[in-house]
């Protein structure tokens, strides 16, 4: 009998325990995506929202999907955002965008912006006859898109990507009354409609800083003072966006006419010096989990992975997971322990595995490197003795209390900590290999939603 370290999936349907069989059939790990606590998430975003008014409008939340749904899936996770009530969709790829108009979601459902593309090649024709609106922060990109807009006889709807401080793309201050003479000349010729303007703040993420907060105030009033200068040029935008996930969460004063909460749709915080998501009411929606391969019982001092960074302190029993850095899985959350190689200074603890055993769930840590295709963890003690064995379900990270919480419930944020790096990595790393599946497609979405989902995908 194999035992289980997740928790019982709601799947009532014949269909859905076949599509659960299925995908373990057809790779030895899955990662569970509730379609539930996305909606929630993003009924309790427009809740935090609901309260602000700019001068022009109510506030509106996009739906970030860029970059797969941050690993969640695109289609899937963007109708969850839509049920739950955001009337935008952001992807960062035009590629993205058009997969999300040529499912079905029509401009009558969502707006969507997309900002990120080599304008000599990207294809504004597509985006602009299927009502994608497209960001502009350079002068090719200006004249690119007007030469698309003007051949395809259709006005391109843009946002003017401005940079208050970022340093990333965007009209700089100083280039910023060429860059209006140019727009202003293509709204003119009915090349270009101005919708938005817009940027990205830097340090959001940490308002306990008192000089990262005074940083986001100086982009704050550089962002404001680009809005004058549109509007003294005769170009006032729609609409006004500056608010990622930290200043939707936590600067009302700057939710405009739209807010872009991104990993906070996934139920993370954007940064563990705000808190938890549980502080935020946020729940986190995806369970990664795998099934054991190898278990076997192994000497003391016996080396385990490449460069024998981790040897066992004991006799004892370890366990193959058969997932590794091709799937994703960080190589930089490997385990080293003072028997190894390296030494006391090379200690590091690996990423956390939630098993379960006869005595009950427990953690358990990568131990040595991981490999492309799988990593090992040191049970610490014989599998016979803990009930653990070959076909067990184990949880790598799911919507819980935290690995060091005392209930055994890894997550992507302890992830990150034992890899170095943060939970949107630890999740839109994971590779297509590892199968996406469904949970509560039936109560989240519509029935001609549910039909947008590849139907082997859905367990209920």
């Amino acid at each position: 009998m194999t035992l289980s370290a997740t928790q019982s999936w709601d799947i009532t349907s014949a269909t859905g325990q076949a599509n659960y069989a299925r995908a373990q059939r057809d790779y030895p790990a899955q990662a569970i995506v509730d379609l539930a606590a996305l909606k929630a998430n993003m009924e309790h975003l427009t809740q935090v929202v609901a309260g602000s008014h700019s001068g022009h409008a109510p506030t509106q939340v996009m739906g970030v999907v860029k970059a797969d749904a941050y690993g969640h899936g695109l289609v899937p996770a963007a109708l969850a955002a839509l049920a739950g009530g955001a009337t935008w969709l952001g992807t960062a790829q035009p590629r993205e965008a058009l997969a999300l108009r040529r499912a079905g979601i029509g401009v009558d459902r969502a707006h969507i912006l997309t900002w990120m593309y080599n304008g000599a090649a990207a294809p504004f024709d597509d985006l602009i006859s299927l009502h994608i609106d497209i960001s502009v922060g350079s002068f090719e990109g200006i004249e690119a898109i007007a030469a698309a807009a003007t051949k395809l006889g259709q006005p391109a709807r843009v946002h003017v990507k401005v940079d208050t401080g970022f340093g990333r793309n965007g009209f700089t201050p100083e280039a910023f009354d060429d860059a209006l003479t140019a727009l202003k000349a293509h709204v003119s010729d009915g090349a270009l409609e101005v919708v938005g303007v817009w940027s990205h703040l830097a340090v959001a993420d940490m308002p306990k800083v008192p000089d990262f907060v005074a940083a986001t105030d100086a982009q704050v009033r550089v962002f404001e003072q680009f809005v004058s200068r549109m509007e003294k040029a005769g170009l006032p935008p729609q609409i006004r966006h500056l608010a990622n996930t930290a200043a939707t969460l936590s600067r009302p004063e700057i939710h405009y006419e739209l807010t872009r909460p991104g990993v906070a749709l996934y139920g993370y915080e954007p940064d563990p010096s705000m808190g938890v998501a549980a502080d935020f009411d946020l729940q986190p929606a995806m369970t990664l989990q795998a099934q054991l391969a190898t278990v076997k019982d192994v000497e003391a001092h016996h080396g385990i992975s490449y460069g024998r960074t981790y040897l066992t302190p004991t006799a004892t029993s370890t366990a193959d997971v058969p997932v590794g850095y091709a799937d994703g899985i960080h190589r930089s959350a490997s385990g080293a322990n003072e028997l190894g190689a390296g030494g006391p200074a090379a200690v590091h603890l690996g990423g956390p595995v939630r098993v379960m055993t006869t005595q009950g769930p427990r953690i358990v840590h990568v131990s040595g490197r991981v490999c492309m295709d799988q990593f090992v963890m040191d049970l610490g003690g014989f599998a016979r003795d803990l009930g653990i064995s070959e076909g067990d379900t184990v949880e790598l990270f799911g919507p819980g209390r935290g690995a060091e919480s005392g209930f055994a419930e890894p997550t992507a944020d302890d992830w990150a900590k034992a890899a170095g790096t943060i939970s949107y990595e630890i999740f839109t790393c994971l590779r297509n290999r590892i199968p996406r599946l469904y949970l509560h497609a039936a109560q989240t979405l519509s029935a001609a939603d549910q039909l947008m989902l590849d139907s082997d995908s859905i367990l209920s």
